[in-house]
């Protein structure tokens, strides 16, 4: 059942199943919480309450908002943290993975620890060697398209790179959902308003995080020539001994909707781990 919470500037949408330990889930950008459909049922089972987040502009959440940023983003994250009675286990994808950083290095007393899916958190440069790679110039042609274009189309066409090889059971349910939702009013905007927001302030928090990070990379993640390598720079930025990265072969952007099961038990391990129990 969706619940509604009003914050400064609108309204964000959420989902809340299960009891127990509460993890916080905030998906990317031209998505809905949906997108963890597939891993909610192993986190209950494990004896968790999960918190699904539609992002604002996003989902059920309201349109009409003043800012895009991952600042903004992390603020209605521990808007819905406080208002659930946190600390929370804070889950991100994409840009919602820096929104993630931004809200544990602000608010530590309510981040229990974080989990970063493909994140984009921080400063991002695309060289002719990117390029040479197939699939970013693929995923990079149509994402920039879809956010300058307006295109639910093209966004549509970028995601079935972002998916590589393994689509989920319920693929064409899954488009059906995000091609009607992105095509009512206002959501496009607020695709295009987070496609232009820069990482830059969550790449400037990572120094900041004092809980530990978790941070799961697709290796043919069509974003990034070297997806481990990405993944690597985050860790190193983070203080020293706080991050860990896992690869997933064969994944995209998307590894919590291709492989859920993997997914959960990456972040059933780390959510048991000494350093998050700590």
């Amino acid at each position: 059942m969706t619940e509604y919470l009003s914050v400064d500037g609108g309204t964000i949408a959420y989902e809340v199943t299960g009891s127990g330990p509460l993890i916080v889930l905030a998906h990317g950008m031209g998505d809905s919480r949906d997108a963890y459909r597939a891993v909610i049922p192993a986190l209950v089972e494990a004896g968790y309450r999960i918190a699904a987040v539609d992002l604002r502009g996003s989902g059920e959440s309201g349109v009409d908002w003043p800012a895009w940023s991952r600042t903004a983003l992390a603020g209605d994250l521990l808007a819905v943290i406080r208002h659930l009675g946190g600390p929370a286990l804070l889950v991100g994808h994409s840009i919602s993975g820096g929104a993630a950083t931004i809200a544990a290095a602000q608010e530590p007393s309510l981040v229990t620890a974080v989990v970063e899916l493909a994140p984009f958190t921080r400063k991002q440069s695309i060289g002719l060697g990117d390029l040479r790679v197939k699939r970013v110039r693929q995923g990079m042609l149509r994402l920039l398209g879809a956010g300058m274009l307006g295109s639910v189309r093209l966004w549509r066409s970028y995601l079935d790179v972002a998916y590589p090889g393994v689509k989920p059971a319920d693929w064409d349910e899954r488009l059906g959902r995000i091609d009607s939702l992105m095509r009512e009013p206002g959501r496009m905007k607020a695709f295009q308003g987070m496609a232009r927001s820069a990482p830059t302030d969550a790449g400037d928090q990572l120094g900041n995080v004092e809980r530990p990070v978790l941070v799961i990379m697709g290796t043919l993640d069509p974003d990034w020539a070297d997806p481990q390598a990405e993944g690597s720079a985050i860790v190193a930025s983070l203080p020293s001994g706080l991050g860990r990265l896992e690869m997933l072969e064969g994944a995209g952007h998307y590894p919590h909707d291709q492989f859920p099961d993997e997914v959960a038990s990456l972040l059933l391990a780390f959510f048991r781990s000494e350093a998050v129990r700590a």
